[in-house]
C-alpha cells in the first residue's frame, strides 16, 4: 500500500471515536503510524472500556476528549472524519487548513484498494429509503451463488477492518466483492471509489438540517454515479436520473420494462418482477410486501446483473431472503389477513413509502378491493405529520392510533380508532379486517414512549398477532 508511505511524515488526526473512528484507529495502529484522536464527547467509549485501556492498546495514538481541539485540527495534514460529524460546523471548519486532506474511512479504503494489484470489486448503493434492504439482499444473493461478499459502509463491518485484519494476519480471506451502503454523510467525503455499478434508489427529504436544501442533498446522492462504471437508476424517481448523459445506465421501475431493463408486469391482476419481456417471479411468491419492496428486489437484481451474476440463479434465491427485521415483513397467521410489521418506520417518510408501496399491490378479492388498515403513533420527535394526509385519504381505509403523538395522526383521518396499547390495536384491526385485507404496523414515530426500541415494538406486534389470531 504505497499510499501509506506518504502518511508517515504527516500529522494525522482521527475525528470521532465511535465505531467508524475506532476502525480508523485500528487501521493506523496496525500500520505502525503515529496519530491523534479527538472526540467532543467526554466519554465516547462503552462503559467497559476506559481511556487508560485505549492508551495501552494504541500506544502510537494521543487522545483528546471533551471538545473539538482547535490546535490539533489546525496542525493536521490528514483528517479522517467520522460520517456523523459535520466538518462544516464552526468549531471544526475554522481550524482546518487549506492544504489539509479531509476524508472518510470509505475514501481511504478506496484509495488503498485502487492501488492494489487485484482491487476488491465494489457495488455501491445510496438512497433515502431501502438501502439496507437492498444491500442485505445483495449479500444474500452473493452467498447463494457462492460468491465471497462483505457488507460495508453504513452497514456491516467497517471497511478498513478488511485491510487491518489482512495486515495483522487475522483474516487471509479477502472478499471477492464489497457491497457498500453509503449515506449522504459518507458521500460528502468520497470521490475515489471505482465501483462496478452505483445506484441511487430514491431521493426524499432527509438530513436537511445538515445539507440545507433538497438541491444540495440530491447533488450529494448523485455524486455516487461518476464513481462507478454503470449507473443504476429508478425510473419512478426523476431525482435519481444521471446528469452525465454519456454514462451507461441500467434502470428499474414499477412500469413494464423496455429491452435490457428491469420492471413490473401485470397479468390477471397479479404483478411480477420482469426483465425486458421475461417474467421472473410473481410478487406474491416473495416475502417482502409492497411495491417499494418490489423496487428493492429489482434494484438488487440490476446490481447483481451488472456484476455478471445469473438472473435465473438470483431469482431462485429471492424467496430465501426474509428481509431485515421489522421492515415491511409479512407475519404468518391463520386468519387470512395479511399482517405486516414495519416497526422500523420511525419517521413520516418511511410510513408514506410503506403505504404507497402496499397500495400499488392491493387487488380485488371477490370483486371488492382489499382494505388497508394502518396502526401508527408513538413519539413523533416534533415531526410534521401533514405529508401523511394525502396517502391516508387515498389508500388507508382505517387508522388505529396509539402512543404519545397518536392523537396528532388521528386528526389527519376521518376513520380513526384510538387505543392505548399495541395489543388492543391488533384486536381492533382484526375486528375490522376481513379475509384478504392488509393490516400494516408502520408507526411514523419513534418507539421510546412505550417500548425499549423499534425492535421491541415489532416483537410485541408479532406476539400480539400470534395471540389474537390463535384465539380467533
Amino acid at each position: 500500500m504505497t499510499l501509506l508511505a506518504d502518511f508517515k511524515d504527516k500529522q494525522i488526526l482521527v475525528l470521532g471515536a465511535g465505531i467508524t473512528g475506532m476502525s480508523c484507529v485500528r487501521f493506523l495502529s496496525a500500520q505502525g503510524l503515529f496519530f491523534s484522536v479527538n472526540d467532543s464527547r467526554p466519554q465516547p467509549f462503552s462503559d467497559d472500556y476506559s481511556e487508560q485501556q485505549f492508551s495501552n492498546e494504541f500506544p502510537n495514538a494521543s487522545l483528546q476528549l471533551g471538545r473539538w481541539h482547535g490546535e490539533l485540527i489546525a496542525t493536521a495534514d490528514i483528517i479522517l472524519i467520522s460520517p456523523g460529524i459535520d466538518s462544516a460546523i464552526n468549531e471544526i471548519a475554522q481550524h482546518i487548513s487549506a492544504d489539509c486532506h479531509v476524508m472518510g474511512d470509505v475514501e481511504l479504503f478506496c484509495l488503498l484498494n485502487n492501488a492494489r494489484i487485484n482491487p476488491i470489486k465494489i457495488l455501491a448503493v445510496t438512497g433515502s429509503n431501502g438501502k439496507s434492504t437492498v444491500v442485505s439482499l445483495l449479500a444474500h444473493l452473493a452467498d447463494s451463488l457462492g460468491i465471497i461478499a462483505q457488507l460495508g459502509g453504513n452497514i456491516g463491518q467497517p471497511v478498513l477492518d478488511i485491510f487491518t485484519k489482512e495486515t495483522t494476519g487475522e483474516n487471509t480471506e479477502i472478499p471477492t466483492i464489497l457491497i457498500l451502503e453509503l449515506s449522504s454523510f459518507q458521500l460528502e467525503t468520497l470521490t475515489s471509489m471505482q465501483a462496478i455499478a452505483t445506484s441511487v434508489l430514491n431521493v426524499s427529504d432527509d438530513h436537511l438540517d445538515r445539507h440545507q436544501n433538497m438541491a444540495n442533498y440530491q447533488g450529494i446522492k448523485q455524486s455516487i454515479y461518476p464513481q462507478g462504471q454503470l449507473a443504476i437508476t429508478n425510473r419512478d424517481d426523476n431525482a435519481t436520473k444521471v446528469v452525465n448523459k454519456s454514462q451507461p445506465v441500467l434502470s428499474f421501475g414499477s412500469d413494464v420494462p423496455a429491452q435490457n431493463q428491469f420492471g413490473i408486469t401485470w397479468e390477471n391482476g397479479k404483478a411480477s418482477l420482469a426483465f425486458a419481456a421475461q417474467n421472473l417471479i410473481a410478487l406474491d411468491e416473495l416475502p417482502l410486501a409492497g411495491m417499494h419492496n418490489a423496487l428493492n428486489y429489482l434494484a438488487a437484481l440490476a446490481l447483481g446483473y451488472s456484476a455478471g451474476w445469473s438472473i435465473a440463479e438470483m431469482v431462485n434465491s429471492l424467496a430465501g431472503f426474509s428481509g431485515l427485521p421489522h421492515r415491511c415483513q409479512k407475519i404468518v397467521s391463520n386468519d387470512g389477513i395479511t399482517w405486516i410489521n414495519d416497526s422500523k418506520a420511525t419517521n413520516v417518510g418511511a410510513t408514506i413509502a410503506a403505504i404507497n408501496g402496499l397500495a400499488q399491490t392491493l387487488t380485488l378479492q371477490n370483486g371488492v378491493k382489499q382494505k388497508l388498515i394502518l396502526i401508527a403513533g408513538g413519539d413523533g420527535k416534533g415531526a410534521d405529520f401533514s405529508p401523511l394526509i394525502k396517502p391516508l385519504i387515498a389508500h388507508v381505509n382505517q387508522v388505529i392510533t396509539l402512543g404519545k403523538d397518536g392523537d396528532k395522526i388521528a386528526k389527519l383521518s376521518s376513520s380513526v380508532n384510538k387505543v392505548t396499547s399495541l395489543f388492543t390495536a391488533v384486536q381492533q384491526a382484526q375486528a375490522i379486517a376481513k379475509t384478504g385485507d392488509v393490516v400494516l404496523l408502520s408507526p411514523a414515530c419513534a418507539s421510546l414512549d412505550m417500548f425499549k426500541n423499534f425492535s421491541d415494538r415489532g416483537e410485541q406486534f408479532i406476539a400480539a398477532v400470534a395471540k389474537v389470531t390463535e384465539a380467533s
